[in-house]
């Protein structure tokens, strides 16, 4: 069930200060019962984390790798998202906000729920991207943090692509549809897209098949997403950087007090494996609780959707748990690694 929280007098980077209205969802075992695990979503993403039309219901759920049965699962909607009617008038000025503004907002959504402490934060592409700048906000909230195709920067690529979608955004006369379409052939790679169509022709059409697939994508987008949403989250795209004024991004992840366990993708074009991997080179010299595994796809950027058997593999052991009642008859978890 969706709730939803007011949060007053909130300022933003840019120094106005307003009211975010913020939805979330819990799911599986209740609050104080269980270890909490906080599940971030992806850029057009939403709550609706596992269950009926959960978009990670494969990763998410009773018997999966992140058990409903044995956690307290919350993911919240990134305000702006789209998910509340007429939430376009709080973000107008969509440039105003920083993904570090998000996770300060997240902040507040906890201390309403009285989560001093989490098991896991994990997300994936800007939803990877706010467990970082949440771990570097609360160095001591989260045992584990696990971002997975992302990384701790927005790079010049992924800059130089959120520019084009936002002239696209802001200058198309189908904005929604073209940019889906323009992004899509980023969040895949040119030997998925050959191995998916093999350059074949609708009949019925007598297009190419991977034209209707764009067309099918960005009309499908269209449906349950708004412009001001979109324009937002590709803008908060450009604002990944959890760096301060005083520490490099690498010198403030060092900080970080719980295990973190990086998911990269050997053909993403967004968020490069190889950047991933120097990523965890250089934060080794400083701390010692930190690994990576690399998903092996030729799908790309959305392998973390598709290859939900790797993703299960790499996270099974990090959510492995023996189950006990104390004398209170109050269920505890234990890791049983």
């Amino acid at each position: 069930m969706l709730q939803q929280i007011s949060i007053t007098n909130f300022r933003n980077s840019a120094g106005r200060v307003q009211t975010i209205e913020v939805c979330f969802q819990l799911f599986g075992r209740k609050l104080g019962t269980a270890p909490v695990i906080l599940v971030n979503h992806a850029l057009t993403g939403n709550a609706q984390v596992c269950g009926s039309g959960g978009w990670w219901s494969d990763i998410v759920g009773p018997g999966a790798s992140i058990d409903t049965e044995q956690y307290a699962i919350l993911c919240i909607n990134v305000p702006g998202n789209g998910i509340l009617k007429n939430e376009e008038n709080n973000f107008h000025h969509y440039k105003e906000f920083t993904l570090n503004d998000i996770a300060r907002i997240q902040v507040k959504v906890l201390e309403h729920l009285n989560i001093t402490e989490l098991y896991a934060i994990i997300g994936a592409s800007i939803g990877g991207a706010l467990a970082w700048q949440l771990a570097a906000l609360k160095p001591e909230l989260a045992a584990h943090v696990i971002p997975i195709a992302t990384d701790l920067k927005s790079n010049d690529w992924l800059l130089a692509n959120c520019k084009i979608q936002d002239r696209i955004l802001n200058n198309s006369e189908n904005p929604l549809e073209d940019a889906r379409m323009h992004a899509m052939t980023f969040y895949r790679t040119p030997q998925s897209l050959s191995y998916k169509f093999r350059n074949e022709k609708d009949e019925t059409t007598n297009s190419f098949k991977v034209e209707n697939w764009l067309e099918h994508h960005g009309s499908k987008l269209r449906s349950r997403f708004n412009l001001s949403s979109y324009k937002l989250m590709n803008h908060l795209l450009t604002t990944i950087n959890i760096s301060n004024e005083s520490r490099s991004a690498i010198e403030v992840a060092a900080q970080i007090k719980g295990h973190v366990h990086l998911i990269t993708i050997d053909t993403d074009l967004f968020f490069l494996a190889e950047e991933n991997w120097n990523t965890y080179v250089e934060l080794s010299l400083f701390k010692n609780n930190v690994s990576i595994h690399e998903i092996k796809s030729i799908h790309g950027h959305d392998a973390f959707l598709i290859e939900t058997d790797q993703v299960a593999r790499f996270l099974e052991p990090i959510f492995q748990q023996k189950n006990y009642t104390n004398e209170n008859n109050k269920s505890r978890s234990v890791w049983a690694g």
